[in-house]
């Protein structure tokens, strides 16, 4: 048995490398390929077809990605006046073929392009690198969101709950991921080795991390936990050198302090909510002791805000001393609370990004700490302020509906008191 195995290996080698040769000996343009893709021909020899469209568009360079991208929007387009016609023949005559007609109308080409581009092995990855390209493309050619709106579209389908894999990450994950942990950390940068393993080998410290079947060293998001006894108020203790780590069946809380996204191509699928309430799942199994879960989280948009507040009559000071680094910790925390459950969009949501995402999944703003984030970035975006979002089980799934329906922003007593408290910091008063 073992040798018929070898055999089929062996001839599935030499029939794909002989495929590889005649892809690369193939004339036609890329353009070219992906219409004999999208035909007859396609449906013989797709596999191969899609490899060499893959292998030629990876070969392009940036003037030729913006026509490919161009072919994509303009002439795999929807034919908007057939569709009109084949919709009210629809609407007169409400048939099975009536109906099949109008549903392959309204679906542009380009949408069963990037189905059979995605047969080879390693399609997947190669359309998510694509659309990395698309979306800095983009940025000067706003018409190409057509094209991008199908990509968000498949990539949904294809990345959905369904197919994605929880693994957690330990000091024993093969070094080719532990290396992608490193450079994906988006919120608090692992300096060296030593600091990845003081965030993976100790027993109160976990990671976890979404896989997809199609790219399986490539880790879509990842969350860093830290097992504690109380709720943290500072990043720097918990990643502290000098700590002293704690036995995990001693742990009563559950903190995420480190949430990474690590596919740009991905973004706009969301993982973030899935993963925490497996995780939550999966630590509940294993450590019946926690009782408590929340996070430690950055306030990216804070500064920003109170630079937009220097000229307001009641906030414009104390916004000021903040951003000098002169003002103190009660003051912070209030003004802290005020943006997160007052500073909204044109759409009623949050203005910070990092509470959108949370609020979303079902927590409530829990505690502000002053002077939790020392580090560069964390005195630039939030002058040290972080916030603890609580993830209560009982109550996360009404908190979500809430906010979802009426935007209404889930806070503690705590929280709120500190939103409505006076601020201690007044102008001085200017003598004549």
């Amino acid at each position: 048995m073992q040798q018929n195995w070898f055999l089929g290996d062996l001839l599935a080698q030499l029939f794909d490398r002989r495929g590889q040769l005649h892809g690369k000996d193939d004339a036609r343009s890329i353009t070219e390929l992906c219409e004999a893709l999208l035909s007859a021909e396609g449906e013989v020899s797709g596999y191969q077809l899609a490899s060499t469209v893959l292998d030629r568009y990876r070969a392009l360079g940036d003037d030729e990605k913006i026509l490919f991208f161009k072919y994509l929007n303009e002439e795999l387009e929807i034919d908007a006046v057939q569709i009109a016609d084949l919709a009210h023949h629809y609407a007169d005559n409400r048939t099975i073929e009536s109906f099949k007609a109008l549903s392959e109308a309204v679906e542009p080409r380009r949408q069963e392009l990037l189905r059979r581009l995605n047969q080879p092995t390693g399609a997947t990855q190669d359309l998510v690198a694509m659309r990395v390209d698309l979306l800095r493309i983009v940025k000067t050619h706003p018409d190409l969101r057509r094209t991008d709106l199908d990509f968000v579209h498949l990539l949904r389908s294809w990345f959905n709950r369904g197919f994605l894999v929880l693994k957690q990450i330990n000091w024993d994950t093969p070094a080719r991921i532990l290396d992608k942990v490193v450079a994906y950390e988006a919120v608090h940068q692992i300096s060296d080795l030593e600091d990845l393993r003081r965030r993976l080998y100790p027993p109160d410290r976990r990671c976890f991390a979404f896989f997809h079947p199609s790219m399986p060293d490539q880790p879509l998001i990842f969350v860093e936990v830290a097992l504690t006894a109380t709720v943290p108020g500072s990043i720097d203790d918990v990643l502290s050198e000098q700590r002293d780590p704690l036995e995990a069946s001693q742990a009563q809380v559950a903190v995420f302090y480190s949430i990474s996204n690590c596919q740009k191509g991905l973004a706009g699928i969301s993982f973030g909510n899935f993963l925490i309430k497996q995780v939550v799942t999966e630590l509940a199994l294993e450590l019946p002791s926690i009782q408590t879960y929340v996070t430690l989280s950055p306030i990216p948009g804070f500064n920003t805000w109170l630079e937009s507040q220097r000229e307001d009559d009641a906030l414009g000071y104390v916004s000021k001393t903040i951003l000098a680094g002169t003002a103190p910790s009660e003051d912070l925390r209030a003004m802290t609370a005020r943006y997160l459950l007052n500073a909204k969009r044109k759409d009623g949501l949050p203005i910070d990004p990092v509470a959108r995402f949370h609020l979303g999944n079902g927590a409530e703003v829990h505690d502000l700490h002053a002077s939790a984030d020392t580090s560069r970035n964390g005195l630039a975006q939030s002058s040290g302020a972080m916030v603890n979002y609580l993830y209560e089980l009982k109550s996360t799934e009404q908190n979500h509906e809430e906010f979802a329906m009426h935007g209404t922003i889930a806070a503690s007593r705590t929280v709120h008191s500190l939103a409505g408290a006076t601020l201690l910091t007044k102008p001085k008063e200017t003598t004549a």
